[in-house]
């Protein structure tokens, strides 16, 4: 890694059958590059194992020996290591996936003190109530979430080859960035200086 560069992970949150985030992710994923700030990893959830049931104990307390899959394993060092997170995610019936809610709640510490950032899509809301309840959750984990996100309504007529058809995207996109490449140099430098008080 480049330690001028902080690890960005970008969060493919749909399993769905046909579902259409890991092009979404593919696109954000371009743009993180070309803005330069970030080394990128895109971590797509449908390869990993990530059961509903989850152990008696909470992940806050038990720290490292929480029992998870070992099919988890990766997953959970992907997110360990990510000074800071993009969430792509669909919205469905008001919210988000219950895969995505499932991955979050198998951890807790490694989201902590780290900034998220959004984008979102789905019909007319373009996945925007999806992100009002992610950001409430991430909130509780102590995660810092970044006001600027990224929203496609009706996703399926707004996209062609890949790319967003609206040519001012990729300026909502460097703006996004930029807030979460301050974000993750100001949380990173204070987790460095002394221990997150959670």
């Amino acid at each position: 890694m480049d330690n001028d560069k902080h690890r960005l992970v970008i969060v493919v949150g749909s399993v769905r059958e046909g579902r259409f985030g890991p092009v979404v992710a593919r696109w954000v994923a371009e743009q993180a590059r070309t803005h330069g700030g970030f080394e990128v990893e895109v971590v797509d959830l449908a390869a990993y194992d990530i059961p509903l049931a989850l152990p008696a104990e909470s992940p806050k307390h038990s720290g490292d020996a929480y029992p998870r899959p070992a099919g988890m394993r990766s997953l959970t060092a992907a997110l360990a290591a990510a000074d800071a997170f993009v969430i792509v995610t669909p919205e469905y019936n008001h919210s988000y996936p219950a895969a995505l809610k499932a991955a979050i709640d198998w951890h807790f510490d490694q989201w902590t003190a780290k900034p998220v950032a959004f984008v979102s899509y789905g019909g007319a809301a373009g996945g925007r109530h999806a992100v009002l309840h992610l950001e409430n959750v991430l909130t509780e984990l102590h995660a810092v979430t970044v006001r600027d996100g990224l929203a496609f309504p009706n996703y399926f007529t707004a996209w062609q080859d890949g790319r967003p058809l609206d040519a001012g995207t990729e300026g909502y996109a460097k703006t996004l960035l930029d807030q979460l490449a301050w974000w993750t140099a100001t949380l990173r430098a204070g987790r460095e200086a002394a221990p997150y008080p959670s």
